[in-house]
């Protein structure tokens, strides 16, 4: 039977932080089988030797950080934010689930776990990124100050960065993109996370949260989105503050000149 290739039939780069050698040795075999390149990490490395490594995801267990589980996750996510992130780790409380993905992972697997199903979910976040890749088919969105660049996974006003993340901008993309149109909760999860939207998850609503922030602070005259309660967000730019409260421009009276000789004649009469 032949060997299925990896999502783009291109070889995959993986990193794997674990120290589970049972595990390892199983999901290592399964990776040269599919003749991807992978590296086993014993413990934390700093991003740059990650960036150098030119991976495209990286397997962790933050278990192996202690108590900074969550702050090493954080520095993996933000520093590589073009990096596909599973974390594969044991027993966790759906508090921590979610956690994990907002701080910017891409998946979650719980041990014990096939190692068939890690490579698949690999394979899937690798393939939703990619897509996310894809060159633009259009031109920059400009919509007040703001102008979202898909070339650039970024948005700027002015010329200037707004500093925002892989996920951040993911979210702007895709309302910016809907012209206007409401978009629901569960539909940005899907089409942002990659799957469906549990229960309660209230990941959307914090990552519209810090995106207003951050368009605020970048453009504190304009309001580009929009809540419409127990639905979603619409995307609109519109002036607020000072420039909305302006009062539209009186027209001035119209002044007719009249000659002297009819101011002479009305005298005189």
């Amino acid at each position: 039977m032949m060997e299925r290739t990896s999502p783009g039939d291109a070889a995959l780069r993986v990193a794997v932080i674990d120290t589970d050698t049972g595990f390892l040795q199983v999901l290592g075999k399964r990776m040269e089988r599919l003749g991807w390149e992978h590296r086993i990490l014993g413990g934390p490395a700093p991003v740059d030797a990650l960036v150098s490594m030119r991976l495209s995801a990286i397997v962790v267990d933050p278990a192996l950080f202690g108590p900074r589980a969550f702050e090493e996750l954080e520095r993996i996510c933000a520093g590589l934010p073009s990096l596909a992130v599973v974390v594969c780790t044991g027993a966790s409380t759906v508090a921590q689930r979610v956690r994990g993905l907002r701080l910017g992972a891409d998946d979650w697997v719980t041990k014990p776990c096939h190692p068939e199903e890690v490579i698949a979910r690999i394979e899937a976040v690798v393939r939703r990124r990619r897509r996310g890749e894809a060159p633009p088919a259009g031109g920059p969105i400009v919509a007040g100050e703001l102008e979202v660049r898909a070339d650039q996974f970024q948005a700027f006003v002015a010329g200037r960065s707004i500093e925002l993340t892989r996920r951040e901008f993911e979210l702007i993309e895709l309302l910016s993109a809907a012209e206007g149109r409401v978009l629901e909760r569960e539909e940005i999860y899907e089409r942002v996370w990659g799957y469906a939207m549990a229960r309660g998850d209230r990941s959307v609503d914090v990552f519209v949260r810090k995106l207003r922030q951050k368009l605020e602070k970048a453009s504190p005259e304009w309001t580009y989105i929009h809540t419409h309660f127990g639905v979603g967000y619409r995307f609109a730019p519109e002036p607020t503050g000072a420039a909305a409260a302006l009062p539209a421009p009186v027209a001035e009276p119209a002044v007719i000149a009249v000659p002297d000789e009819a101011i002479a004649e009305l005298t005189i009469a």
